[in-house]
């Protein structure tokens, strides 16, 4: 049986700019990165909130990002700025999603995709991960996307060590469980899922390392504080020659009459499954969309 073509949008390097920064903002433009988050929340000073939403607005009306997805981080309900935010955000063409905070329960995901009822049509919604509750609800919150605007998991891996307590190193020991549950919760409801910041900006073998063990939990990408993060996160998570050869491999062999009703076949002395052959779809797509 013939399989639907995959389509895909890479976001390998999702990187964090402070709206209030408009140099920064400008740099964006230029950047390698798959995606920029417009941050009003973390990277905002209480001050500069009002400033910054503008700035934002100005900028995501100006456009200029070409291929890269445009994101805004807005400051949470419960705070004197995110109704404004929200507001802001329902005004504005070229917004590819809104990334909101401290999601706890799918209640919350209703709350805020219902103040996004009047943004544009392709605008999606973006929750962080990063709450001790959140993660007793991971399933419920994922199911939301089904009756909402709710398209990615982004985790926020500082709060969530915070909240806890724990202590956060390279290889992330303690979080191990809320990274391995997220990525689970929102695949088995079609969400991207994107891993946490790393906060050295002077150890890439670090970065390098924390975004190998990303790429093996499941991540579609990370989420980057710093431009000189980019590189490293796109050649990580981009499939290697040798994994884009190997999955063209696998779609010409299942193609094939003789493996039309064959659940599984052998490939380049592998033991290739239908399920390998979605996964070769993906594995394709993305690599088609890199290069695109």
């Amino acid at each position: 049986m013939a399989t639907s073509p995959v389509q895909l949008r890479p976001r390998r390097s999702v990187l964090y700019m402070p709206a209030s920064n408009q140099k920064a903002i400008d740099k964006a433009r230029t950047l390698p990165c798959d995606a920029v988050i417009l941050d009003l929340e973390d990277a905002v000073a209480p001050e500069a909130k009002d400033a910054a939403r503008e700035q934002a607005l100005a900028a995501i009306r100006a456009g200029g990002f070409g291929r890269r997805e445009l994101i805004l981080r807005i400051n949470g309900l419960e705070t004197p700025w995110g109704e404004a935010d929200l507001a802001a955000a329902c005004q504005v063409e070229g917004l590819d999603a809104v990334l909101v905070p401290k999601i706890n329960d799918a209640g919350d995901v209703a709350r805020y995709d219902g103040r996004l009822s009047h943004a544009a049509r392709e605008t999606r919604l973006w929750a962080m991960i990063e709450t001790g509750r959140v993660l007793f609800h991971l399933e419920g919150v994922a199911a939301a996307s089904r009756t909402s605007r709710l398209s990615s998991f982004v985790m926020g891996t500082n709060d969530l060590v915070k909240e806890s307590g724990a202590r956060l190193t390279t290889a992330r020991t303690a979080l191990h469980t809320a990274l391995s549950l997220s990525v689970a919760a929102g695949k088995a409801y079609g969400l991207t899922v994107l891993d946490g910041v790393f906060n050295g900006l002077e150890d890439p073998q670090g970065l390098e390392a924390q975004c190998a063990q990303g790429l093996e939990f499941g991540f579609d990408g990370k989420t980057l504080i710093h431009p000189n993060q980019i590189d490293i996160a796109n050649r990580v998570f981009s499939p290697t020659e040798d994994e884009v050869a190997f999955a063209r491999a696998v779609i010409a062999a299942f193609s094939l009459p003789e493996n039309a009703d064959k659940g599984a076949i052998r490939v380049a002395g592998k033991m290739a499954e239908r399920l390998h052959l979605a996964q070769a779809e993906k594995t394709v797509a993305v690599a088609e969309a890199i290069t695109a």
